[in-house]
């Protein structure tokens, strides 16, 4: 996920090795999870990362809900969901962060894992909301960034969370800071101020047609910026990684007080030897009525430091590094002739260097607003470039920083709608859209020219199987049995408890096709053992067929009181041949596979077994998770083989949910009273009819069924039902698909 577009090198070595993608990985590395081959290469996609179900599997226990569940229920867990998204809400604009590890609710709604991202979704939008009070730009920014997967249901509970959120902190911080309570007058803990000009001078807009122009150009070099920002921190981080993540914590400490002391000792003598002493009565001039610095001496000396200057001035280097990152911001946006062209030079590049540096520490690290601080650097000092030595004396020095904070944070990131909406609900001026919106888009393409995004990068650097929102058009010349894993862990509809046990502790799998065989004698495997019996049995049973399907209606068209239907169906069940009246299914299940010896249900897939053997054909029938097994071996779940498959004790949906979302370790589990010959049913339980699709699937539509259904599993079943492979998380991947193309050209 953090590989890197182009093949241009950069001015210095770091953003050479950053800039360029090495074409030298071998198919090989992939099995090598999350390690390099060399110092420069990309880290690989890892598979010990958990994925959410989010597809319903829709199994017996959750159809004995459906069945028991009126519209009142209904109602009323929808009710509950909306409460439940508004705690998120309020919660995040009351704590923005809380732990509740430790803390133990019994509540019994929403113990699943669409719930559970769909709550994530919710939470990500509350926090940006009630940073910047945007709730639209908020739920944007779920959308854009913070979600995998999306529907019309899910805007609507997102963007009454962002509200709830916003309105949650602008009630309190109104009241707690005016004394005005339900004013709500403090919509964000970031205020970028109003933007207006002055009323007394006419000649001021706040942007012109002509200074769309300008606005292209600080796109490109905030793309430039962001693109060196986002190879210098990836460097550091691979440092990290190699360096200070494997050593002890302490040495995590060591290096976030050496990144303080360090950033503490550059401010003081950076303050102290390049910041220029100004008039204070510099200071007073400001672009904006509605600006606090300007109505009295005491606040502005609040905000603007003296640092050592005489008396009558002030320290603008001090002043932008000693005020909190929202008042300098603020000076930054609406303040005329208060810092120097070389003060803004000097203070971009520090600190640009100081939050690279800082970013990625073992301590939680702000990335947007020191990014909108240093790009609202960059675009004052554009500002007063034009003014100062080019005569534009028209334009306004604040909308040039507003721009300039977009476009280094935007060739940062790489976000474009979700921070065009955020920074017009920050400034309250929808004018700003077109500008705004340009000046992203171009720093997004120029960024994108030599790397991702910081989110992107970071996630890659992790291993994290994460899929982009489409393929790439030559993935197409792949189909989905170029990419499965056809080398399959399954189980049986009857299985009994030690195979189970066996395969559980002995892979990693979170899901397992349940599978029967085809055999070409199954009469007489059914005569030596129950067991097998009752995988056969069920396999006749679940298997589909237009001949029985079509007695099926006929049985139900009976039921009709119209005689004539009754008459249509006698004629068609007597005129069948009596040779057709036997079992169909024996005639359609018979292959020309001969019998393989002593491959019983209740045995694990050895080793010592053929290729024959290990890919024989196998029957689909359902997918069943390991949690499932899991739940279902520690409340003893099963029959004896002497028993009906009915005796076997049945677990309601809520029993199957009570241990979500901490299942317990197979490993840690005391299974000796269980006797291991017992036999476990999972029929009930799995899902029966999970997505698939068939080995000719073009990789594009395999990858949009997957990332658009929220799936975790998907098995590839060919055209006679059987099951040929699975496709995870993993093999939708960028450097998996990569390597599979590869391999697809040197077989041509």
């Amino acid at each position: 996920m953090a590989g890197c577009r182009g093949s241009l090198c950069c001015c210095c070595r770091w953003c050479c090795c950053c800039c360029g993608e090495r074409e030298t990985r071998t198919p090989e590395e992939l099995t090598i999870l999350g390690e390099t081959q060399e110092e420069e290469d990309e880290i690989l996609p890892r598979k010990d990362y958990e994925s959410l179900d989010y597809d319903r599997c829709i199994n017996d226990p959750y159809l004995e809900v459906l069945e028991t569940m009126d519209n009142k229920k209904g109602r009323r867990y929808e009710a509950v969901k909306w409460m439940m998204v508004f705690a998120i809400g309020v919660c995040t604009g009351l704590f923005q962060s809380i732990s509740l590890r430790k803390i133990q609710f019994n509540f019994p709604y929403f113990r699943s894992d669409r719930d559970k991202r769909d709550f994530v979704s919710a939470g990500a939008a509350a926090g940006v909301a009630a940073a910047f009070g945007a709730p639209i730009g908020g739920t944007l920014f779920s959308l854009e960034e913070g979600s995998s997967f999306w529907n019309q249901g899910l805007t609507w509970k997102v963007l009454f969370c962002s509200m709830s959120a916003t309105f949650t902190l602008n009630f309190f911080r109104s009241g707690i800071q005016f004394g005005s309570w339900g004013s709500f007058q403090l919509p964000g803990l970031l205020n970028f101020g109003e933007f207006k000009c002055s009323d007394s001078d006419k000649k001021c807009h706040l942007w012109t047609a002509m200074d769309l122009g300008f606005f292209v150009v600080m796109g490109v070099v905030g793309g430039l910026l962001g693109a060196t920002f986002n190879c210098l921190n990836k460097r550091l981080a691979k440092y990290r990684m190699r360096n200070v993540h494997p050593k002890p914590k302490l040495v995590r400490v060591l290096e976030s007080l050496l990144v303080s002391v360090v950033t503490t000792v550059v401010v003081f003598v950076a303050s102290m030897v390049l910041g220029e002493c100004r008039q204070m009565s510099s200071a007073s001039q400001v672009g904006n009525d509605s600006f606090p610095l300007q109505v009295t001496s005491e606040e502005v000396n609040s905000s603007i430091k003296t640092f050592f200057c005489p008396n009558e001035t002030y320290n603008d280097m001090a002043t932008l590094f000693f005020n909190p990152q929202e008042s300098g911001i603020l000076q930054l946006f609406h303040q005329d002739s208060t810092f120097s062209p070389i003060t803004l030079a000097l203070f971009f590049v520090l600190y640009f260097m100081l939050a690279c540096w800082t970013y990625g520490i073992s301590v939680p690290s702000g990335l947007f607003v020191p990014s909108l601080l240093c790009g609202a650097a960059f675009g004052r000092l554009v500002a007063n470039v034009l003014k100062s030595y080019i005569g534009l004396d028209h334009i306004y020095s604040g909308t040039f920083a507003l721009i300039g904070a977009a476009a280094f944070l935007g060739g940062v990131v790489r976000m474009t709608i979700s921070l065009t909406v955020i920074l017009i609900e920050s400034t309250n001026e929808i004018s700003y859209g077109l500008p705004i919106m340009i000046t992203l888009m171009v720093a997004k393409w120029t960024g994108d020219f030599f790397n991702k995004g910081i989110y992107d990068i970071h996630v890659g650097l992790r291993g994290v199987p994460l899929l982009e929102w489409e393929t790439e058009v030559e993935m197409d010349k792949l189909r989905a049995n170029d990419i499965m894993e056809p080398n399959l862990t399954y189980v049986y509809p009857h299985t009994r408890i030690q195979s189970l046990v066996s395969i559980l502790r002995t892979t990693v799998h979170h899901a397992f096709p349940v599978v029967t065989e085809n055999r070409g004698n199954e009469k007489e495997f059914m005569k030596g053992n129950q067991l097998i019996s009752n995988n056969i049995k069920y396999k006749k049973c679940s298997i589909l067929t237009r001949a029985g399907e079509q007695r099926r209606r006929s049985q139900s068209m009976k039921s009709y009181p119209s005689s004539e239907l009754r008459n249509v169906c006698d004629e068609h069940v007597t005129s069948e041949d009596p040779g057709e009246k036997e079992d169909l299914l024996q005639q359609m299940l018979e292959r020309r596979y001969t019998p393989y010896p002593n491959l019983y249900p209740d045995q694990s897939p050895s080793e010592d077994w053929t290729m024959e053997e290990r890919f024989r054909p196998l029957t689909f029938h359902g997918l069943i998770l390991r949690s499932q097994l899991v739940t279902l071996l520690v409340r003893g779940v099963c029959y004896s083989e002497s028993q009906s498959s009915a005796s076997q004790p049945r677990l309601s949906y809520t029993e199957m949910a009570e241990d979500y979302p901490r299942y317990p370790d197979i490993h840690d589990l005391d299974l000796t009273l269980l006797n291991p010959r017992m036999i476990v049913d999972v029929t009930p339980y799995m899902n029966p009819a999970p997505f698939t699709v068939s080995p000719n699937t073009h990789v594009s539509q395999v990858f949009n069924l997957f990332r658009t259904m929220g799936l975790r599993h998907l098995p590839v079943v060919n055209a006679v039902g059987e099951i040929v492979g699975v496709i995870t998380r993993h093999n939708l991947t960028h450097e998996f698909l990569q390597a599979r193309l590869r391999q697809h050209y040197q077989s041509l």
